[in-house]
């Protein structure tokens, strides 16, 4: 039997988090976990477009729980920021937030380039930060999760960049695949690491097939190209699922998915249909280049996880 999203479990009394929750997956993620009873937190560097997806969901839930947070993943000072103004536990973390193939190489504000700085590295900083939090959660007695978007396109990632080798010019598709590859294998090595420390704390990863979002619009990735906007507005309603379908294998994830999974649509090919079980890449399998890239997000953010 397929699963639906009527089949969430209760979030009743457990809070949330969710990146990129202004719009697209993360919006219709956040509005599912509100329904289903969740505290909702919103994160968004946009405080315009973050007042206006609270607004849309209180539309539709009005006794629902749900507030802001801004949030810019592309700055290391705005997640700290957010972590040490966080109070209570954490009982799910949605690392959803993206940028997609930004035509001409951009950076972050610590001066990473922008895909691998903000999908991977924003995300890897914040978990980190907030990591206390979700222990706090998972030592309460509730479960404490972390799920993380990637991509179908993780596949065409490459180890070398994620060791920290010098890439050769830029390539936005390569760029972006790179670091979703990064997402999968940090989903991975954290469910490892929590477990090598006994934490109450499961880490899974989802991928949303095709789906129309705003990734495609965004003027910060694919949405600078005029000829990619108008791909979004014609054919992308034939060839993609809504976004609302689009979130449910990340809502899969975040309720029923076993620790450590990767989850996706179900038909061939894993670009539409029910979630369920996908298949991750060889490469994001391997547990060597995830302990590489993970002392090389500690080396570059920072940022390194206090289990104790």
């Amino acid at each position: 039997m397929s699963w639906n999203v009527s089949q969430l479990p209760s979030f009743a009394g457990r809070t949330a988090l969710v990146t990129g929750a202004n719009s697209g997956i993360g919006w219709q993620t956040a509005l599912e976990l509100a329904r289903h009873g969740a505290r909702v937190r919103l994160g968004s560097r946009d405080a315009g477009r973050g007042v206006a997806a609270v607004r849309r969901i209180r539309e539709q839930l009005p006794a629902a729980d749900v507030e802001l947070v801004r949030l810019d993943l592309a700055s290391l000072a705005s997640i700290e920021a957010v972590a040490e103004a966080w109070d209570g536990p954490l009982h799910l973390l949605v690392n959803n937030a993206g940028v997609m193939a930004p035509p001409n190489l951009r950076k972050t504000t610590d001066g990473f380039e922008l895909q691998f700085g903000t999908n991977h590295l924003g995300h890897f900083a914040l978990t980190g930060r907030l990591l206390p939090a979700l222990l706090a959660a998972g030592a309460s007695g509730d479960s404490a999760r972390v799920v993380t978007v990637s991509s179908l396109l993780h596949r065409g990632g490459r180890p070398g960049p994620l060791r920290g080798e010098l890439d050769a010019g830029y390539s936005p598709q390569r760029a972006y695949a790179d670091s979703k590859l990064a997402n999968l294998l940090f989903a991975f090595e954290l469910q490892r690491r929590a477990g090598s420390h006994a934490a109450p704390l499961t880490s899974t990863a989802a991928h949303p097939g095709l789906a129309q979002t705003n990734l495609m619009l965004s003027p910060d990735g694919l949405g600078a190209n005029a000829l990619m906007r108008g791909v979004r507005h014609s054919v992308g309603r034939l060839m993609f699922q809504p976004a609302a379908a689009g979130a449910h294998p990340t809502l899969y994830a975040a309720g029923v998915a076993a620790p450590g999974s990767y989850s996706g649509p179900q038909w061939p090919g894993g670009m539409r249909g029910p979630a369920g079980p996908a298949r991750p890449s060889r490469t994001a399998q391997d547990p060597r280049l995830a302990a590489e890239l993970w002392d090389l997000s500690e080396e570059l953010t920072g940022v390194r996880y206090p289990w104790s």
